[in-house]
């Protein structure tokens, strides 16, 4: 498409049948990304026949971690976990106690927390079970998000979580346990509830999609109390994001092919309307860029749009897959650079002013030990700092939780209009780096 330019960084094979996919958006950790997968085994007629096999929803959970130093290979896989199948995940933007936390809906039912460690024997990331919540039997967890938005800080931890029987699960985190408590539980939809997502803005306010067509709006302050009710997609609708950056923008997407973007003030009819050509299953607002919007738009492949407030939603950027599924995809929180950013441009004071929470031997570094133990990223990461393996090796203690640094340094002359994005797909069960860039990012006209 005429103005941008999109590059395959690399497909990794996840080997399961690939559908969701989270970069993790916690300083320090943003060369990190998780994948879900979700593979059917067994005979797919039901009820199942004397001596046949049962269907089995098989899963995993796959880590990675984005290396600048591997221009070939950059995504390297750190840890894989079985499980049941994985229909969708999201980590936590803040830290729970103390560590960084990925949540998962999975095929059991469930909805599980991982928490992100480092390994005392490879002095790696790797993510271990913290805790897990039965929605109820004989249903998936379909879909989950965190009420990390502009919650007041005295509010609890909530996830909402949605089911195979159009059913939405109000959970409370209790920390210390650490422990997931059901607190409400209502029918939303007459079929699958395929998606439910925070207001950004207003924590309690909620949104759910239904394979029923009608997208939702709830106040969980009394909860099953629906606030709103749209028939505006003539079919189930799929995905949910309420805007970062816009504070009564919410986008939703259907399997009618159509990105609709709301005002939550006024919900009786959509602001714009976007024909992307195939369903919507996942949407994605850019973490930085207000107006950029990234869609996984299953056989169509993944868009990229403009949705500047109150004007015309364009498409800036379409690529079709073929013989394939895209059900996931996620912006990178990693800033980019066309240029190399010499380590020197950052004074060693500096350096030793940015590495928040990275510890040896449990005590914090000062500038004169950082200077030795950081580095500036040499391609991808011109806004942030990574520790060095060295680092890595010192402040890696048994079973607690990665903290590293590589918080936003905003430094002068950068050219920052690379973005990189992950996407992907089912049918070929693989897992796709992009880099993507855009003329109108290079002139700031987005």
């Amino acid at each position: 498409m005429a103005g941008t330019r999109l590059w395959e960084l690399q497909a990794v094979d996840t080997g399961l049948s690939a559908d969701t996919v989270e970069w993790c958006p916690l300083e320090g950790c943003r060369r990190l990304l998780a994948c879900g997968t979700y593979q059917l085994r067994g005979p797919e007629s039901a009820p199942e026949g004397p001596g046949e096999e049962p269907q089995v929803r098989l899963g995993r959970v796959y880590l990675y971690s984005f290396s600048e130093d591997d221009s070939e290979y950059p995504l390297v896989e750190v840890q894989r976990r079985n499980t049941s199948g994985v229909l969708d995940l999201k980590w936590c933007h803040i830290l729970v106690a103390g560590c960084g936390v990925l949540a998962v809906a999975d095929a059991s039912g469930c909805v599980q927390l991982l928490r992100l460690v480092v390994s005392e024997v490879s002095s790696t990331p790797f993510l271990e079970p913290w805790s897990s919540l039965s929605l109820g039997e004989e249903r998936l967890a379909l879909s989950l998000d965190w009420s990390t938005g502009k919650r007041g800080s005295d509010q609890p931890l909530k996830i909402i979580s949605s089911d195979s029987k159009g059913q939405l699960h109000l959970l409370v985190l209790d920390e210390a346990g650490p422990r997931l408590q059901q607190v409400a539980t209502w029918q939303a939809h007459h079929f699958e509830a395929w998606v439910a997502a925070f207001n950004y803005w207003q924590t309690e306010v909620v949104y759910s999609g239904g394979d029923d067509g009608f997208l939702k709006g709830w106040d969980i302050r009394t909860p099953g109390s629906c606030v709103f009710t749209s028939s505006s997609h003539t079919m189930g609708v799929c995905s949910i994001q309420s805007s970062l950056h816009h504070e009564h923008i919410l986008a939703t997407g259907s399997y009618d092919e159509h990105v609709l973007l709301w005002d939550t003030r006024n919900m009786k009819r959509p602001l714009a309307d976007a024909h992307v050509h195939g369903g919507v299953w996942r949407l994605k607002w850019h973490p930085f860029h207000q107006d950029l919007l990234l869609a996984a738009c299953m056989h169509q492949g993944f868009a990229i749009l403009n949705c500047p407030e109150k004007q015309e939603v364009t498409v800036l950027e379409s690529h079709k897959m073929p013989n394939s599924l895209v059900y996931g995809a996620d912006w990178s929180w990693l800033y980019c650079s066309l240029e190399p950013v010499p380590s020197v441009s950052l004074p060693a004071s500096d350096v030793g002013n940015h590495v928040c929470g990275l510890k040896v031997a449990g005590e914090p570094l000062v500038p004169s030990q950082a200077d030795n133990r950081v580095r500036m990223a040499r391609v991808v990461c011109c806004f942030l700092l990574l520790p060095t393996e060295d680092a890595w090796n010192r402040s890696s203690q048994p079973h607690t939780p990665a903290k590293f640094c590589d918080s936003d340094l905003y430094l002068e002359g950068v050219n920052s209009d690379i973005r990189l994005l992950a996407t992907c797909s089912f049918y070929d069960h693989a897992l796709h780096l992009w880099k993507w860039e855009s003329d109108a990012l290079c002139a700031g006209q987005l």
